[in-house]
This record gives C-alpha cells, sequence and structure tokens, in this order.
C-alpha cells in the first residue's frame, strides 16, 4: 500500500508500477466518477484498448478498470485474467463483500492506493493480508508547500439565535431523557444500534428519535450558519469555493438562498461534469464561483481550480474531514487553500468537531 493525500501523484504511482510489471492489470475503484477518470488516464498513458466494467458495461481488455461493485459480483470471471490488481481508495475494500471481490483473484501484485487507510470499525487490519504492508507514507503537512497548496484551516464557532436554542435545548433534553431511562450509552460500539432498536418499540421512543433528528437538523443548519456562508462567499467571490454539508436538506437549503449549483448523489454525470466544468471556468468566463455539496465530492474528484472549502456540516469521521481539505489541496502556481469549519456552539457539534479534526493535518 502507498498512502498520499490528494493530489500528490497516487495515479502516477500506479501507471509507473503498471508499467514495471507489465502484467494485465485490473484498476478498482469506488465511485464511476472515479472509473471515467482511470479510463481517461490509463487510455492516455499506454496508448492501448482499455476495458471498462461497470455503470452498464462490460469490456475486458489487458488494462481493464471496473468499480468495486461490479468487481465484486464479476470476479468469477475475471480472478484468473490479471496479474496486477491496484486498488484506488483501497480503504473501502475491507467491506463484507469487497473483501471477496479481492480473496477471489490470484493476482500476485497488488497495489493499494489511499490517503486514509484507517477505518472505524478496525477493519484497516485486513489490508495487509487483502493487498499488502504499508511500505510508502507521506501525510498533508509533509507535502505541503511542495508537491501541495499551502493552506491554513480556520474554525469559526456560530451562535443560535434564543428561539433556536430554546428548541435544540428542549429537543436534546427529551432525546438525553431517554437514553438515560434507557441506560443506552452511545460512546459505547452497540449504542447507535440499541437506540435504533428501542426507539422504534415506544411512542415516547419515537419521540426521543425525533428529538434526536430535530436538534441535529438545528445544530447543521442554523440561520447563523447560513449567514456567515453569506459573508464568506461574499469575502471569496474571486476564488472558487466548495461548500460541504452533512445531509441533502441543508446543501439544498444553501443552493437556494445562494443560487449556486449542487452536486448530490442524484446528480446525473453529464450534468455533475458539467458544474464541476464551470467551476473551473469560475464566473469571470461565464461558470461559477461556488458549488454546494453533501458528500459525493469528499473522494476522487480532480478539482484542482477549487481553493476555499467551507465545511458547514460533517460527520465526526476523520477520514471525511481529511478528504474534504484534499479537494482544495492540488498544487497550482500561487495556490494557497483555505478551509473553514462552522461550528454551532454548545451542541453536540463540538464534539463532532474535535474528534474528526483528530489528525495531523488540523495540528
Amino acid at each position: 500500500m502507498v498512502v498520499l493525500p490528494t493530489g500528490a501523484g497516487k495515479t502516477h504511482v500506479a501507471c509507473l508500477a503498471i508499467d514495471d510489471r507489465r502484467r494485465s492489470t485490473l484498476v478498482l475503484a469506488p465511485t464511476l466518477d472515479l472509473v471515467r477518470q482511470w479510463y481517461d488516464v490509463l487510455r492516455a498513458t499506454f496508448g492501448v484498448p482499455v476495458g471498462v466494467i461497470g455503470g452498464g458495461d462490460y469490456g475486458v481488455e489487458a488494462l481493464t478498470v471496473s468499480t468495486y461493485d461490479s468487481a465484486y459480483l464479476h470476479m468469477e470471471h475475471l480472478g484468473d485474467r490479471f496479474g496486477l490488481l491496484v486498488f484506488d481508495e483501497c480503504h473501502h475494500l475491507p467491506g463484507p463483500a469487497y473483501a471477496l471481490a479481492a480473496r477471489a483473484a490470484v493476482a500476485p501484485f497488488r497495489l493499494g492506493l489511499t490517503a486514509t487507510p484507517e477505518r472505524a470499525d478496525g477493519r484497516h487490519a485486513d489490508l495487509d493480508a487483502l493487498v499488502g504492508p504499508i511500505i510508502y507514507r507521506k501525510d498533508i503537512v509533509e507535502l505541503s508547500g511542495a508537491y501541495l497548496a499551502t493552506y491554513e484551516t480556520v474554525r469559526l464557532t456560530v451562535e443560535l439565535g434564543p428561539g433556536d436554542r430554546r428548541a435544540h435545548d428542549e429537543a436534546r433534553a427529551t432525546y438525553r431523557d431517554f437514553l438515560a431511562r434507557n441506560g443506552i450509552r452511545m460512546s459505547s460500539p452497540s449504542g447507535w444500534s440499541d437506540f435504533i432498536i428501542r426507539s422504534s418499540r415506544s411512542d415516547d421512543g419515537r419521540r426521543a428519535m425525533e428529538a434526536y433528528r430535530r436538534q441535529r437538523e438545528i445544530a447543521f443548519a442554523a440561520p447563523a450558519k447560513l449567514d456567515y456562508v453569506g459573508l464568506l462567499l461574499e469575502r471569496h467571490r474571486d476564488d472558487r469555493v466548495l461548500l460541504f454539508t452533512q445531509d441533502n436538506a441543508t446543501a439544498y437549503a444553501l443552493a437556494r438562498r445562494f443560487l449556486v449549483p449542487i452536486i448530490t448523489h442524484e446528480t446525473r454525470i453529464r450534468e455533475r461534469s458539467e458544474i464541476l466544468a464551470g467551476l473551473a471556468r469560475g464566473p469571470a468566463e461565464g461558470g461559477y464561483g461556488a458549488v454546494v455539496t453533501s458528500k459525493v465530492l469528499n473522494e476522487g474528484v480532480d478539482i484542482p481550480e477549487a481553493n476555499v472549502a467551507v465545511v458547514v456540516s460533517g460527520s465526526a469521521s476523520v477520514r471525511e474531514h481529511v478528504q474534504r481539505l484534499g479537494r482544495i489541496l492540488r498544487a497550482r502556481e500561487g495556490k494557497h487553500a483555505l478551509l473553514y469549519e462552522l461550528v454551532t456552539a454548545n451542541t453536540a457539534e463540538t464534539f463532532t468537531s474535535a474528534r474528526r479534526r483528530d489528525h495531523s493535518a488540523y495540528r
């Protein structure tokens, strides 16, 4: 495995490995966007036909790129056809289904590429057997300024208005009271599952689940946050800005309020490509100055023009937070990247922010 941040040249490393081994090669990637990027790179680099498996295509060549989903479904017919496997974003591989794709292949040469191999469920330990050990690793802080853009991160705390504070605290009290009465500890590995099961068994539980969702909704999309986004968009009106949210509802609210294009999992590939091309052009050339998204741009999308990211809301995942930073770090001459993180004061989001910033890139 080779662990490098976004923009540091993982794809180039893979092409060098393919050229060095000169074996039939299957590249696996988690999304169709990445499959398309690999298809273009492999054709341009090697000048030979490249097969594609996934998204309705099934063509096998000596160089082939596939989604993890399709490889899992077809590996019984592919497992003995390739001498080298390249696993892009290989942290996806240890899942129960995807791991079978690796185990069903006989390829003696394997290369795993990722910026963040660690998984919350601890299954990254399986990567040694599925791919191989980490042989090279560089983090963002080691490459910033040389191979990646210089950057800074700014954490901004926003306050709830009196009405939103009252609604948030009431909802959180209802939710916390249910946890206490049922002996549920959300910090335990089974905490979330226990809450889902018990909340479905009574009206009291369903009210607790609704209260949980309500307090998160208020924290994620507080009016003060949206006002702050407006200030940041004005401040960076000459930059290329990515707005990240935890959920589609907040993303659509931002898109409507600030009249910026939105990309979600429902956005078709062609429309997504057109939006990202518009962001690359920028408003001066009839394009866009900002794009809002929920999670689909977290990984694997090349947006070298983007230099500002605003995390309006997100999960506690360290990987997700590092991936969002990585979207704006691809080096360009004179580029300095800036990531803003908006956090609603005195809510669970404060703890979420502390957990996801547990990485050297934020210290």
